[in-house]
């Protein structure tokens, strides 16, 4: 379980330029709690110790803002920038080296069985808010821009920028008495 805290630990020091020394990240940084938390429940779930592993997690979310299922399979120098409102689901696979801001959602798209979560490859980096569902691959070295919804599988090395969300839902004006699409005021990119 601790056998890659150093490493993380180094890794965030070398990434945020604010960290000033492993006994402050180790204190301090609940990126580092959330994925301690994670190694202890994530073992007793590979032992199906499921209620256990799953109390683990949610004090762990309590303690420091960061949901991560006791399913998902974590690499090591995994570094969550801030880590408010973060939420990783139980099929979730990330590589080694991967980076995320705060609010960034890897989560499933229904209610099937198996794998139904996002499998984050090395090196990846996914921005501030960022939404990535589904069973799909974001490739080594890609990064993810802040705020983006990807549905689809990015190739390694390349940015994958966007919002896919396109607004359907027709509303009655009551002012004007005409018909009127509810726009997004978030989701610029899904206005047509």
């Amino acid at each position: 379980m601790f056998t890659n805290l150093k490493y993380d630990l180094d890794r965030i020091l070398s990434k945020d330029p604010a960290a000033r020394s492993r006994i402050e990240v180790f204190m301090l940084y609940s990126s580092i709690h959330a994925v301690l938390y994670h190694r202890m429940a994530h073992a007793l779930y590979k032992h199906k110790i499921f209620f256990i592993a799953r109390m683990i997690s949610q004090f762990s979310r309590f303690m420091t803002g960061i949901e991560i299922h006791p399913g998902a399979t974590i690499g090591k120098g995994f570094f969550i920038d801030h880590g408010m409102g973060v939420v990783i689901g139980e099929t979730v696979e990330i590589g080694d080296n991967v980076m995320m801001y705060h609010g960034v959602t890897l989560g499933g798209r229904g209610k099937s069985k198996g794998k139904r979560h996002p499998t984050v490859h090395d090196n990846v980096i996914i921005g501030t808010g960022a939404t990535v569902l589904g069973d799909i691959i974001i490739g080594e070295g890609a990064k993810v821009g802040a705020g983006s919804v990807v549905l689809y599988d990015v190739p390694p090395h390349t940015t994958a920028v966007g919002c896919v969300a396109r607004n359907i839902l027709k509303n009655r004006d009551a002012k004007n008495n005409e018909d009127a699409i509810i726009m997004d005021r978030f989701c610029p990119a899904g206005r047509k």
